[in-house]
């Protein structure tokens, strides 16, 4: 397996002062068919995403002249100045019995407060000589691939919790598919992103080739590639998904799990994040620069503005294309989009 438990595991054990990272809270801010990524300009999307950042969120989001910074209003993530957007695929319940959805809450984070939504991680593991370079005004990436039917343990992992989790994000307890078993405290949905750029290109027509895993894999270490040879913050998604409600033993039996994300994936390795860079002025870089003093750790920062949980929750954003999408726990007949099962 690929991923660096030992340094993540060290830093999770030392005390908030010396977390030499940031790992805040995000509400959701939508949750829609919207892509500006994958799918810009395109009313409605294919399939259903969860939407957390800047309210300044939309169809089109256009490259070089879009800036989430001056369009947005207000963001629903913990610190004020972090105006990004980032999103996921949403998870839906399929009943055994009549074949219907219901979209599977989210909720918080140990530690964190938040309505919905996920924890965002901002982690210097490839620094070189200490020095980490933020984002650039106009950076987006994706992480995971909808269309992954196999094993994909570099960037997405699951945990099954309160049913013999691990620690450290995708370790040997942990699964690139959705769990086959009954996860009373839920289970935690992990993506993670590259940690090395080219250092020229702010994007690229896959929305990949301008970034790279880290020579070690998933959690990075200070060896990038030299296709790649800029450290940037690794970025990490963690999704706490309500799957302890459904707890009728025999939706589990004979190993199966009724889970399917909303691009129709039952397996769950098509688990994927998208990000789109939209910090306010030079705000992530003193994060970054602050991280090794002391003064910038998880949530509370002392370089960056951080704003009340209950104003960051008053943060939402209309659907562009108005459908019913499971989002206040109704029941629907199919997943929004008509989108089918494949697994």
């Amino acid at each position: 397996m690929i991923f660096n438990a030992l340094v993540f595991g060290a830093l999770l054990a030392h005390s908030a002062s010396a977390q030499n990272m940031l790992r805040f809270a995000c509400s959701q801010l939508t949750i829609e068919r919207a892509d500006p990524l994958v799918n810009p300009g395109m009313v409605p999307t294919p399939h259903t995403h969860q939407i957390i950042g800047g309210n300044s969120f939309n169809i089109s989001m256009e490259p070089g002249t879009f800036d989430p910074v001056k369009e947005s209003t207000c963001t629903s993530c913990t610190y004020s100045e972090d105006f990004s957007n980032y999103w996921t695929a949403s998870l839906y319940f399929r009943s055994p019995e009549n074949g219907s959805f219901h979209r599977v809450p989210q909720f918080a984070n140990v530690g964190l407060q938040q309505d919905g939504g996920m924890t965002v991680y901002y982690m210097p593991y490839s620094a070189q000589n200490n020095k980490m370079t933020a984002f650039k005004a106009g950076f987006r990436m994706l992480a995971g691939d909808p269309s992954e039917t196999k094993n994909n343990r570099i960037s997405i992992c699951h945990r099954c919790l309160g049913n013999g989790e691990g620690f450290a994000p995708c370790d040997s307890k942990d699964t690139a598919e959705l769990p086959k078993k009954y996860c009373p405290k839920g289970i935690r949905a992990t993506i993670i992103f590259p940690s090395c750029w080219d250092g020229k290109n702010l994007d690229s027509p896959d929305h990949r080739s301008h970034v790279a895993y880290s020579n070690a894999g998933g959690l990075g270490t200070p060896r990038c590639p030299s296709s790649h040879p800029v450290a940037i913050p690794q970025v990490m998604y963690e999704v706490m998904y309500d799957t302890g409600r459904y707890s009728d033993q025999k939706y589990y039996a004979n190993g199966k799990q009724p889970f399917v994300y909303s691009f129709g994936d039952a397996l769950g390795y098509g688990q994927h994040g998208d990000y789109l860079f939209g910090w306010k002025d030079d705000s992530l870089q003193r994060a970054m620069d602050a991280l090794p003093t002391g003064r910038c750790a998880n949530a509370n920062c002392s370089v960056l503005k951080i704003q009340s949980a209950q104003d960051s929750m008053k943060c939402k954003k209309k659907q562009h294309y108005q459908e019913n999408v499971g989002q206040n726990g109704e029941w629907l007949k199919e997943l929004p989009g008509g989108v089918k099962v494949m697994n």
